[in-house]
């Protein structure tokens, strides 16, 4: 079976290119199967929509695959109504959140033909085998499918109980020259190295979150946070650095850093093994304090230049309804126990949930310019398959969920207002507090930059902005 894949542009407005590991184990997995693959990597490409037309026209497919988060539901229609303009008969298949969160909106408003739910490196191969062989649908575990005029979804595929099994990515079906050249923009200042010299890449060391944010989705929600060994990780960085003179890492998770345990076996294993890189990392907000000072300066040794974990708010009351199991003064005591360690931190901030005042506004702002933080700030976007997104479509905020959907954009752009303040309030609290933080900091951000501020220059603060 011929299966062409597409790897979907999200922000064509952005000058950067992440390399696509969720799509990545997808082509890895039935590059080693029998059936015929080939790709086009729009993001790498920046390919209009016309391009991508024309190139397609020129190939053969029975099946077409491709995914994003859900916020690209838009994407996806496109692609699948082009695609079956082309092929009529090809099998049009999505996955990642997309496909996850919203299957049956997909399948009856859209040209798509088959969603795969949640981890797909297993599902996609018996459901190629299965089209290839004209077999039946309702046998293949993890999808939902239209028949007789309803969606019908299968019985639920088991995870991938050791994620080490999951055999290496398949790096060379992609363009790494191009991701390579990219790469220093996914990269924010201070930079360890001359910023020439960087080459960076992305690499997953965990499956799904240890948490569950009511306003987070994604395609491992409900199972179990899985973690890959050490050595395995350790494994794939050698590889990278031997195979492409890979530098610099981006541990690319939902969560990377989940204990101090697991945190020193993975310093222990970069010392052991005599690696040399620069890496990011998500970890929780509450991870570290100053007891761990000693940990926190062999990871600033082996390579650590920055941590990602997320106050969202410093308000108890929405913490609580967030489920963030976090309190506000361990947020402040692992901030200044990295700033004390010469440890980048870059933190996120979900404004708008219901119980948003303008006095909660003031805590979480306060809480950010008194610890030194410019956060990456957005505004509460409500997404399929989770509690705050029923709770929109119950109050009548969301009264045409395809519409919605059509709209989704960048959380940094206020779409829906489910607090008590009017939108133009809402929007001038939050430019006030951010002007005040960058004044104090002196960056150089503009007013229209405030939410949308790119990367900039941080070293005098020790926090950062992407």
């Amino acid at each position: 079976m011929k299966i062409l894949l597409i790897n979907v542009c999200l922000r064509t407005d952005v000058d950067k290119i992440l390399f696509p590991v969720g799509l990545g184990y997808i082509a890895s997995a039935i590059s080693r199967t029998r059936h015929e693959l080939d790709i086009i990597d729009m993001d790498a490409r920046r390919m209009s929509y016309a391009e991508l037309e024309a190139e397609m026209r020129r190939k053969e497919f029975d099946a077409v695959g491709l995914g994003c988060i859900v916020t690209g539901y838009k994407i996806v229609k496109t692609i699948a109504k082009i695609s079956k303009s082309i092929n009529p008969a090809a099998w049009v298949i999505a996955g990642n959140s997309v496909a996850s969160s919203i299957p049956e909106i997909l399948l009856t408003r859209t040209d798509v033909d088959i969603a795969v739910l949640g981890e797909g490196d297993r599902t996609i191969i018996a459901l190629l085998d299965t089209l290839d062989k004209k077999g039946d649908l309702s046998e293949v575990a993890g999808i939902c499918y239209y028949q007789g005029g309803t969606p019908q979804t299968t019985a639920l595929r088991p995870p991938i109980k050791n994620i080490d099994d999951i055999p290496r990515l398949n790096w060379n079906l992609f363009d790494m020259d191009r991701y390579l050249d990219k790469s220093k923009e996914y990269v924010s200042e201070p930079y360890p190295l001359a910023r020439e010299d960087i080459r960076a890449f992305a690499v997953n060391t965990a499956r799904g979150c240890a948490f569950d944010c009511t306003f987070c989705y994604h395609v491992f929600k409900g199972q179990a946070y899985r973690v890959r060994s050490t050595e395995n990780i350790l494994a794939e960085i050698r590889e990278l650095q031997e195979t492409y003179g890979v530098n610099y890492i981006n541990f690319w998770d939902e969560l990377t850093l989940f204990s101090t345990r697991q945190t020193e076996n993975l310093i222990a294993g970069i010392e052991k093994a005599g690696l040399e890189f620069f890496w990011t990392a998500s970890c929780r907000g509450n991870l570290f304090g100053h007891k761990d000072a000693a940990l926190l300066k062999r990871m600033k040794s082996a390579g650590c230049v920055g941590l990602g974990y997320s106050l969202e708010s410093a308000n108890p009351g929405i913490l609580k309804q967030m489920n963030k199991k976090m309190a506000p003064r361990d947020f402040i005591k692992q901030k200044q126990a990295l700033d004390a360690a010469g440890i980048v931190t870059w933190t996120s901030l979900v404004i708008g949930y219901p119980e948003e005042t303008e006095e909660t506004l003031n805590e979480t702002f306060t809480l950010c310019y008194e610890n030194n933080i410019y956060p990456s700030a957005g505004y509460l976007l409500p997404q399929p398959g989770t509690p705050v997104y029923r709770y929109a479509l119950k109050h009548g905020y969301i009264a045409d969920e395809e519409k919605y959907l059509l709209d989704m954009g960048d959380r940094q752009d206020l779409r829906i207002n489910l607090t008590g303040l009017s939108q133009a309030r809402l929007e001038a609290c939050v430019s006030s507090h951010l002007k005040k933080i960058r004044n104090k900091l002196n960056l150089e951000i503009s007013d229209a930059q405030l939410l949308k501020s790119g990367k900039y220059r941080a070293a005098r603060t020790g926090s950062s902005q992407e």
